[in-house]
């Protein structure tokens, strides 16, 4: 006997504000087409932002407190904070969501930190992926990603493989570099405290030592890295150096939607 598929319950009023925020429609079933608009409406709207690191504000890994952020004071943030509340939207929407921990590269092939980043394992109502759903990686993949899959997954932003690793883990790549290496257990948000608390806190994490806002566009991408705004037009890259506080905090207002009184200044926590 087939199995009807299973309808979202109603979604509660944060998740219709949240639809809001990135400006989607509720999907009618959490299937994968559904999925694809989310991420995408999500990678145009909320930005990757550090800014909490340098305004000396309590990051909190808790859902109410990631979503309330992107929601009602309609900010950003980094892996934690997007990928954890997005988990949480995804949930009420119907569809089954598992957070995975994941290993970065560096520039010079060494992984990180356990803990290092937080992403989401997506099941849906249509019998496809499993899927790996990402909004909180920076410059990443558009699409969602099949997890099953071990061929070349072409995105606009590169082709994407996951290749077998050690340990039954699984390496992400992105046009033959190496990305990220991904756990498949899975894990819930508390796990992933002493992460955040790294990159909250230590000077080898880089985000303490600069501030980054970045959000895609629809053909490109846009970035304020400290007083240095850098767009990214369908593959053309500009800087422009922003001359006074008044420049900096309308590119944020402008580019990131962010309302800022002053601009942040790149604080390491352990110069304060």
């Amino acid at each position: 006997m087939n199995e009807e598929p299973r309808q979202p319950a109603q979604a509660p009023a944060w998740a219709d504000a949240y639809l809001e925020r990135i400006g989607a429609s509720r999907p009618a079933r959490a299937d994968i087409e559904a999925l694809c608009e989310l991420q995408l409406r999500h990678l145009l709207t909320v930005p990757f932002e550090n800014l909490s690191i340098h305004l000396a504000q309590d990051i909190v890994l808790e859902e109410e407190k990631l979503v309330d952020k992107i929601v009602k004071d309609r900010r950003g943030g980094f892996c934690y904070e997007l990928n954890g509340a997005f988990a949480a939207l995804l949930g009420e929407l119907g569809f089954r969501v598992t957070l995975l921990q994941a290993r970065v590269f560096g520039d010079d092939g060494r992984l990180g930190i356990p803990y290092d980043h937080v992403s989401l394992r997506v099941e849906t109502d249509d019998g496809t992926g499993p899927w790996l759903a990402d909004v909180g990686f920076g410059d990443h993949a558009l699409r969602p990603l099949d997890l099953d899959a071990r061929t070349e997954q072409d995105d606009p932003c590169g082709s994407f493989r996951f290749r077998e690793a050690p340990h039954g883990d699984l390496d992400l790549l992105r046009d033959g570099s190496r990305q990220f290496r991904l756990d498949p257990r899975p894990r819930v948000l508390a796990d992933f405290r002493a992460g955040s608390w790294y990159h909250r806190t230590s000077p080898d994490s880089h985000f303490t030592r600069s501030l980054v806002c970045s959000r895609r566009t629809g053909d490109g991408r846009v970035t304020l890295r400290g007083r240095t705004l850098i767009t990214t037009v369908r593959g053309e890259r500009h800087e422009t150096e922003l001359r006074d506080d008044v420049e900096v905090l309308a590119a944020y207002r402008d580019h990131f939607g962010l309302v800022l009184t002053d601009p942040p200044e790149a604080r390491p926590p352990w110069t304060v």
